[in-house]
């Protein structure tokens, strides 16, 4: 017995020493995406053409936000500019909103959109609709709680003209609302730092393609060429799939920092945070059910196994070598995690540093999410999103490969 305590705490050692070094490289990856991942407002100028630029604005129930966002909007610097704004059969006063900014602003455009065809996710459909009324030259896709500071559009156009770009997304400050999203979303964040990150977007040799939601610009006969929304009509994170399909086609995209000029709420409750968790599993799921299970279980021992075996290690008499080796590993492994949490949250999220202290409960909940999304991707409603419940059954995911 005694041996194959020992075999037991010498194969778990290894296994933590693993996460150790695989946090190492996550610190990493994070510093150098601080670093070097360029901004919005600092670059070259050499652009003297401003073409116009159609702002399309899917919303579904965002009375509480809405207003927020249009006046931001509203008092951008740049002056050749149209905002499409869609109501996707909103159940509260959205529409009404809209209605009231459209007779005071010319600027904006009110669509209802039409019912949702089966086969299309709510924000897709809406986004076609938005796009079928636009007359510029440049697509600008942005969402109803995001809040744009009044540069912002100018700032982009010059960036995507002097850097000869066809898109160009911004990374935005995430806006959180309470307790449990504020420890969740650092664990989140650690990791867009690697296969996500604005330096793999940006490096032509690599295949990552990815959008931000919240502000992505590109021109309008990429837009086209690519497909549309309609080409994405059935992925749940439809901006990584539409960004995946602009690198992919050899388009010339970057992403960029934009955390002091734009401001986008990530989740906005529990409920919310819930939704969106499974939303980050589902697509790997339904891609290959093996793999994602597998990426579960890296994540699980990534963020959260080193906490209760250190607990139960720290209480426990500690004799033999191997329990020695053990615990001194799983201290390493969690201290690291700490390590990323708070960098995460002071240098990207900008969050109270007393919420990295939470660190194993964030990981918990991150789990648990990432769980739920992969016990219900095969059933009849897997997603609930902006109050519409879709199935994901059959429905092939390319936002996120595997």
């Amino acid at each position: 017995m005694e041996l194959l305590i020992q075999v037991f705490n010498y194969i778990l050692a290894a296994i933590l020493i693993g996460i150790c070094g695989t946090w190492v490289f996550l610190i990493k990856t994070m510093i150098d995406s601080f670093r070097l991942t360029p901004y919005l407002d600092k670059f070259k100028n050499t652009s003297q053409l401003t073409p116009k630029v159609s702002i399309i604005l899917p919303a579904r129930n965002e009375e509480e936000f809405i207003g927020r966002c249009l006046d931001s909007l509203i008092e951008q610097d740049y002056e050749h500019y149209e905002i499409i704004v869609i109501d996707d059969s909103s159940e509260d006063t959205t529409g009404k909103i809209i209605s009231e900014y459209a007779k005071k602003q010319s600027k904006i455009i009110p669509v209802s959109a039409r019912p949702k065809p089966d086969g299309w996710m709510g924000k897709n459909w809406a986004c076609m609709e938005g796009y079928r009324k636009a007359t510029g030259e440049l697509l600008l896709f942005t969402d109803a709680d995001t809040n744009h500071s009044k540069n912002v559009i100018s700032l982009a156009v010059a960036h995507l003209i002097s850097c000869n770009l066809d898109a160009l997304s911004v990374i935005p400050k995430m806006l959180t609302f309470d307790f449990w999203t504020n420890i969740t979303l650092p664990m989140i964040s650690t990791f867009l730092h690697t296969r996500f990150s604005a330096l793999n977007v940006n490096n032509p040799s690599k295949k990552t393609g990815y959008f931000f939601g919240s502000f992505f610009i590109l021109k309008k006969n990429t837009y086209e060429e690519v497909g549309m929304h309609e080409g994405v009509k059935q992925e749940i994170i439809e901006d990584g799939a539409l960004g995946k399909k602009v690198k992919e086609s050899g388009y010339n995209m970057k992403m960029v920092r934009g955390e002091h000029l734009i401001e986008a709420v990530w989740a906005r409750d529990k409920s919310t945070l819930w939704n969106a968790l499974k939303r980050l599993m589902v697509p790997l799921y339904l891609q290959s059910g093996k793999i994602a299970i597998g990426i579960f279980f890296a994540v699980v021992f990534l963020l959260f196994v080193p906490f209760p075996i250190f607990a139960v290690y720290a209480s426990l008499p500690i004799e033999t070598t191997s329990a020695k080796m053990l615990f001194i590993a799983t201290t390493v492994a969690s201290i690291l995690i700490y390590i990323g949490a708070i960098i995460e949250a002071k240098f990207g999220l900008e969050l109270r540093l007393v919420h990295a202290l939470f660190a194993p409960l964030g990981s918990l909940v991150v789990i648990l999410g990432f769980l739920s999304g992969l016990l219900q991707a095969k059933s009849t409603s897997s997603i609930t999103w902006r109050g519409r419940r879709y199935s994901m059954k059959d429905h092939t995911q390319n936002s996120i490969s595997v």
